[in-house]
């Protein structure tokens, strides 16, 4: 029997079999293919990428530049309405107030004893906010949105800040007062200029928020201006304005010489009132300012640059103390403190608590000595913006204070 021969014909491989192997030609353009389609792929995601970004980037820089009043807003309780918070209080420093005294000659009259420790004063800013400012900042405890009239009242900026400078240096004036009556030395008051703070109300709202009627000098003379003269009669202090006055009635029009911030001297006619208090008594229609200054017994000087407000009369006042006296007043790290002074003693509120203590507690020292007058609310608030770990202690007046430094370590005063 003879075999049957084997086809030697190629044979087609099934459709679903392993196919040929590919030459390196095939396989070369094969993976350029698939570079191509990775390469592809990668592009359009490095686009995206990078489109994303700059849209980011773009919104972070127009969110620099916008106003945050344009979304920002907050009630104003006068008015019950909402308005634009264009600014916002917050933290600005805690510095010695050492580093500001000015000691002159002092003669046989006193000895000055620089401190090792130091009792640091206390800032706040309130800037313009912008939206991005107002994104990051409107959850910390320390830092408070405003509106216009939280900031400035019913003032220009220019006003306030006159007033403030003016306040500040009061603050410095009465710490002198109260700090060389304290150790025993013999200083005087002498009246200042006459400096308006504000405008008289001669009839409120019912709610009392606003005024319905203000003095006839409320349309030519704002808060910040310098009475010079009336009627040609110097005047140099609210007692010289008040004899000036003596003889004048309700209706009377005066010739008023004024220094106005921004503007120089002016000449404005202004019609007297009646006081709303003793209807008997005329009065030009404003608060004066209290710039009385002190005739001290020897050089000494308070550098208050350009700070503004009388918050930082208390650490004024227990400095001086420390530079005039033997000892350490302030305990070891020093102490921050806050709080006006008045001449009798007593320690006033002051603005900015939160944001005072968020700042203490930046610079390090652990302890923050207020006015009691602030409140537990208020001072709640500051102990929570602080972080927790600032000691806030509440004092009334000036021998409080001097009584909580003694108990953290410093030196009694001597007898």
């Amino acid at each position: 029997m003879t075999d049957t021969p084997t086809s030697t014909l190629p044979v087609e491989p099934a459709p679903d079999g392993p196919s040929a192997p590919r030459t390196e030609t095939e396989r070369e353009a094969a993976t350029r293919a698939g570079l191509r389609v990775a390469k592809g792929v990668h592009s359009w995601w490095a686009i995206t990428l990078t489109t994303l970004s700059l849209l980011v980037l773009s919104a972070i820089a127009v969110a620099a530049i916008v106003p945050s009043g344009w979304i920002a807003e907050k009630e104003n309780t006068r008015l019950g309405e909402q308005q634009p918070a264009e600014f916002a209080r917050t933290p600005a420093s805690a510095q010695p107030v050492d580093d500001l005294i000015r000691v002159g000659d002092l003669g046989d009259k006193a000895t000055q004893y620089p401190p090792n420790g130091d009792i640091y004063f206390v800032t706040v800013m309130a800037p313009r906010q912008t939206l991005l400012s107002w994104l990051v900042g409107r959850t910390e405890p320390a830092i408070q949105f405003l509106t216009a009239e939280d900031v400035n009242g019913f003032r220009t900026p220019t006003q306030r800040r006159t007033l403030d400078l003016a306040s500040m240096r009061t603050s410095e004036q009465v710490a002198q007062y109260v700090a060389l009556k304290k150790i025993g030395y013999d200083v005087s008051i002498v009246p200042g200029d006459v400096l308006i703070e504000d405008m008289v109300c001669l009839e409120p709202s019912e709610d009392g928020t606003s005024c319905v009627t203000w003095s006839p000098s409320d349309t030519v003379l704002d808060p910040g201006d310098q009475i010079l003269a009336i009627d040609g009669e110097a005047v140099a202090t609210v007692d010289d304005l008040s004899a000036i006055l003596g003889d004048k009635k309700p209706g009377d029009v005066v010739s008023m010489k004024i220094k106005r911030p921004g503007e120089g001297d002016l000449t404005v006619d202004v019609e007297l009132t009646a006081s709303p208090d003793d209807p008997e008594r005329t009065i030009v229609g404003f608060y004066p300012f209290d710039t009385a200054t002190v005739e001290l017994p020897f050089e000494l000087s308070i550098d208050t640059q350009s700070i503004g407000g009388p918050s930082a009369g208390l650490a004024f006042t227990l400095t001086l103390i420390d530079e005039l006296t033997p000892g350490e007043l302030t305990p070891p790290g020093g102490v921050a403190v806050t709080g006006t002074m008045a001449l009798d003693g007593s320690v006033g509120p002051i603005g900015g608590l939160r944001q005072k203590a968020s700042a203490v507690a930046q610079t390090g020292v652990d302890t923050f000595i207020v006015p009691a007058a602030q409140g537990e609310e208020d001072i709640a608030a500051a102990k929570q913006a602080a972080g927790g770990d600032l000691d806030i202690i509440p004092v009334a007046t000036l021998d409080e204070a001097l009584a909580v430094l003694e108990k953290l370590g410093g030196d009694p005063l001597p007898n």
